[in-house]
């Protein structure tokens, strides 16, 4: 088998099992609310959201053309398939490492990181497209706080219109809206999520000169979003605990405002191909909901422990594909 073939099925192999990681890593992003107010079984709850999951991911590419060449021009590369697996790697070490500490990190942050750090080190600071790069961590530390208002605004809108409603029965009626706005948690996280492995083989298709635009073939779709639907098939339970649980008492209006509030932030981004976190924005729309209900019932210990491990991973993976880098090539 020729050698180069041999390296981009390594690759591959390696961005799909990002992908499937991501899946089970995130899943808490769709289903945490859903699950913690009962509007869903934890089993029904991952197959609608493996499903939305494969969905979203199959519809749009846009998010994966920025991937492939914002950050470096994969075409300019000489060792574009070395940087790649430095890449992976360190993405998918972050990622296990965060999922077993139950810490909702970005999967995007270590990607986007551990691509400038394996770039910076294997090829150079001036093959680096640093305005790329800027502006997608720009949009990565917007989308949390535009997140965090959206949440807060919609729930509190959500208390005037029902401030003179049963709680009970306002409860029970979001508890069946839950299950719509789970439904599109699930679905715009395959819309954005999913495109960021696309981009990524189809940044090492391009090194390795298989094919020469950043199109993103039907086969690294399917396969893209399969893996990530069966990673999210798997569910990620502690950081679904932490999620719905810990941050704050969530109610089923709490869960409907968050779910519509981290969905509507997410879509926009991916109608812009703009590539941000789906953990960061669903986390801060949670926050920002929980500010809104009552600024005293956020555990925001547990909130601050949760933003510097978004703070540090960007720095951190760069850090470590670098370090990768050099250790392998």
């Amino acid at each position: 088998m020729d050698t180069s073939l041999l390296v981009l099925g390594i690759v591959i192999f390696l961005a799909l099992a990002f992908d499937f990681i991501n899946g089970f890593h995130d899943t808490a992003n769709a289903i945490a609310t859903s699950v913690s107010t009962r509007a869903l079984t934890p089993r029904r709850a991952i197959i609608m959201a493996a499903v939305m999951n494969f969905l979203g991911a199959i519809l749009f590419t846009g998010v994966a053309k920025t991937i492939g060449g914002s950050v470096a021009d994969p075409t300019k590369l000489t060792n574009g398939i070395d940087i790649v697996i430095a890449t992976l790697i360190a993405a998918i070490i972050w990622n296990l490492l965060t999922w077993w500490f139950g810490i909702p990190s970005s999967s995007s942050h270590a990607l986007i990181g551990a691509l400038a750090g394996a770039v910076y080190v294997g090829a150079g600071s001036e093959k680096l497209n640093w305005s790329g790069f800027i502006g997608i961590v720009e949009g990565l530390i917007f989308s949390p706080l535009i997140a965090f208002v959206v949440g807060y605004i919609v729930m509190i809108i959500l208390k005037y219109i029902f401030a003179r409603r049963s709680p009970h029965t306002v409860n029970k009626g979001f508890r069946t809206m839950q299950v719509i706005t789970a439904a599109l948690q699930s679905f715009t996280h395959g819309t954005n999520d999913a495109q960021k492995a696309m981009g990524i083989i189809t940044f090492a298709l391009v090194s390795a000169g298989y094919q020469d635009h950043l199109e993103v073939p039907m086969w690294v779709k399917i396969s893209a979003a399969t893996a990530m639907a069966l990673g999210t098939s798997i569910g990620g339970w502690k950081i679904i605990k932490t999620m719905g649980t810990k941050i704050f008492k969530i109610e089923p209006i709490n869960g409907f405002a968050a779910d519509i509030s981290g969905a509507s932030v997410i879509f926009t981004a991916t109608l812009l191909h703009l590539p941000v976190s789906t953990t960061h924005a669903i986390t801060s729309a949670i926050l920002g909901v929980g500010s809104a209900k009552r600024f005293s019932a956020v555990r925001w210990s547990l909130a601050g422990r949760i933003i510097i491990t978004w703070v540090i991973t960007i720095p951190i993976a760069a850090l470590l594909s670098g370090l990768i880098f050099k250790i392998l090539f």
